[in-house]
């Protein structure tokens, strides 16, 4: 790179581009090449700007631009190929980023996207030597680490992959991937509860809140819980059923109808503790994440509140059978049929919705 000074909005975009606030980035950027169109090093941060607005075909006209002022800059070499990899023209790029690598062997940042390029190339062990060499170079940078966490599951390095998420985890406690990596493991454990998954998405999403990878993983396992919920909802209907032997067995004595109010209230009792062990008190030991997951969950997407409505309309029709004194059993029989039928229209099927 040439000793030239940096010009204090350059400075600034560059800045900004860490906090991820490209516009305004862009904006100083733009304001100093209109005083000065010659500044490589404010091309070089347009470029970047560009970038992180996925506007890569302009990041590729500013990077060029960099590089018609200064042939030698390694930055502007490095955006180059950061631009050329997005748009899918991944040869150049890493002609690209060769050229950066002679320019500024020192650097990991060309290490770490050619790296990752030669994943897609399908020469890993290439892009493994990369990996290394980039780690080497930045030891306490969280791209170098990402970069090596991908390598590694490509080159189906599991020590090196959980190597990655033990450094992640050390510069970044916060950082998404390896929160994300390590919930995931922790989740699929055998044995491990719906109840758990749940509040393992949601603590780890309280680490790392930018994760969209744990914001999904967190809406599956809340739905997972409200699917749970209709079971309940099923066995209060069947409960109900036997209760009012809605369906009585041909050559047997039916029961006499209407079903003895203490009868009644114990099936009430005993359907009150279906849902309050097998969801009030879960719900209720939840962490406040998960529990405000379901709520939001339920109000944002169809397939949850089709589910939570299945379970509802079940457990109405088996209070329905037994809060009733009925003489009759067709009014049974149908509301029997009517939680029942729309549970199994949909149970098989609907898993994965969310």
């Amino acid at each position: 790179m040439s000793g030239t000074a940096v010009h204090p909005h350059v400075e600034q975009a560059e800045e900004l581009y860490g906090m991820k606030r490209y516009e305004q980035g862009l904006t100083l950027v733009d304001r100093r090449l209109a005083e000065a169109p010659d500044d490589h090093l404010a091309w070089a941060a347009r470029a970047r700007c560009l970038s992180g607005l996925d506007r890569d075909a302009e990041a590729l006209d500013a990077a060029e631009e960099a590089l018609k002022l200064e042939p030698e800059f390694a930055d502007g070499h490095f955006m180059r190929g950061f631009a050329l990899r997005s748009l899918r023209r991944l040869p150049e790029a890493d002609l690209a980023q060769r050229e950066a690598i002679r320019l500024a062997p020192y650097r990991w940042g060309p290490r770490t996207q050619r790296a990752e390029m030669l994943i897609f190339i399908g020469t890993y062990e290439e892009a493994f030597q990369e990996a290394q060499e980039a780690v080497r170079l930045g030891p306490d940078e969280v791209s170098t680490w990402h970069t090596m966490y991908k390598v590694a599951a490509f080159n189906q390095r599991p020590d090196l992959v959980q190597e990655s998420v033990r450094q992640l985890l050390r510069i970044d406690p916060t950082d998404n991937l390896a929160v994300s990596d390590t919930t995931w493991h922790e989740a699929n454990k055998p044995g491990t509860s719906a109840e758990r998954v749940a509040d393992l998405y949601a603590g780890a999403l309280a680490v790392a809140p930018d994760s969209e990878s744990l914001r999904s993983d967190l809406d599956r396992a809340v739905y997972r819980l409200l699917r749970g919920t209709r079971w309940l909802a099923l066995i209060c209907l069947v409960m109900a059923g036997v209760v009012v032997d809605v369906f009585p067995t041909d050559g047997e004595d039916a029961k006499e109808l209407p079903v003895h109010l203490g009868t009644r209230l114990w099936a009430l009792a005993l359907m009150a503790a279906v849902w309050g062990f097998g969801a009030l008190r879960r719900y209720r030991r939840m962490r406040t994440g998960a529990q405000m997951s379901v709520r939001a969950l339920v109000r944002r997407l169809f397939w949850p509140r089709v589910v939570l409505g299945q379970a509802v309309l079940a457990t109405l029709c088996a209070l329905l059978i037994v809060l009733v004194p009925w003489t009759d059993r067709t009014i049974p029989q149908v509301l029997f049929w009517l939680g029942l039928v729309p549970n199994l229209l949909s149970i098989t099927h609907d898993r994965d919705k969310v």
